[in-house]
């Protein structure tokens, strides 16, 4: 196992064709939105639970990569199991939530890749991950649309003698006709050696990113593609010259501003490489 050495700073593009990338539920459900400025948004949340489930379906649950925040599970029983290893139990009481804190990390990929809160019933500490997401936001403005759905169908009885036989229902669907989204993340080799992260689960991150979308279809969320990544590969540990500097490298713009754009190939993408700092590299991944 590798520990890595560089600080890592990336851009991840990504777009949503006729679908909801990241229903808002203190809005009906709709695609979530920048009130003030009408770009759409999607959650680091969102884009997390992608990755788990990536990695929960690739690797099958093997040793060194369950998943620990999962749908319906019970976090509190997951680290009392941590507590019953022969490491915690053979640990000094000073020492034991460290060492189940270890236990969590070894046993748990998004434990540490992303971190977690552990202390809310026997205590396994609290991590922070060394990858950490930002909002996704869209290019541009969305302008999402809701539509009327028809169900041929109703679930009781009850149902088809209150509408005389007639058993269609009606429903409502939001999507997005297109959106461009820009995520911004960053991985810190620092607190990759505080939780064990290495050079393998780098690499399954990146191929999470990579392929999540196409293991996370539903007829909500449209047709979304990942389209790019773009990483900054710092000479050290520390870093050799600010995030933010690395970004507004990259430019996204869209070809005509004449229509609205419908696909990917109405945007460009620029790396001005020319200004890139000494003691950074970059590579596209997509």
């Amino acid at each position: 196992m590798t520990n890595l050495e560089n600080r890592i700073d990336f851009i991840y593009l990504f777009d949503v064709k006729d679908g909801n990338p990241n229903g808002d539920p203190d809005a009906g459900n709709l695609p979530r939105i920048d009130s003030e400025t009408g770009m759409g948004l999607v959650t680091d949340v969102c884009l997390k639970r992608k990755v788990r489930n990536y990695v929960d379906i690739s690797k099958e649950k093997a040793a060194g990569y369950d998943i620990f925040i999962r749908e319906k599970a019970i976090l509190n029983n997951l680290i009392d199991a941590a507590y019953d290893t022969e490491k915690v139990k053979s640990s000094d009481d000073k020492d034991k939530v460290q060492s189940a804190r270890d236990v969590m990390c070894s046993k748990y990929y998004d434990v540490r890749t992303f971190g977690a809160v552990m202390s809310t019933g026997k205590n396994a500490g609290q991590v922070r991950g060394p990858i950490q997401f930002t909002f996704a936001r869209s290019i541009d403005p969305i302008f999402a649309t809701e539509h009327s759905i028809t169900r041929m169908a109703v679930a009781t009885e009850k149902e088809a003698e209150k509408q005389g036989g007639d058993n269609r229902t009606m429903g409502r669907k939001a999507t997005v006709p297109y959106g461009l989204y820009l995520a911004h993340g960053f991985i810190s080799p620092n607190l990759a050696d505080k939780t064990g992260f290495n050079k393998d689960d780098l690499d399954l991150f990146f191929e999470a990113l990579k392929g999540m979308f196409d293991l996370d279809r539903s007829a909500a969320r449209g047709l979304m593609s990942a389209r790019k990544l773009i990483v900054f590969r710092h000479e050290s540990k520390l870093g050799n010259a600010p995030a933010n500097e690395l970004f507004d490298l990259v430019t996204v713009r869209r070809k005509d501003d004449s229509k609205p754009a419908r696909a990917f190939s109405d945007y460009e993408i620029e790396i001005d490489k020319s200004r890139l700092p000494a003691g950074v590299s970059v590579d596209e991944l997509i």
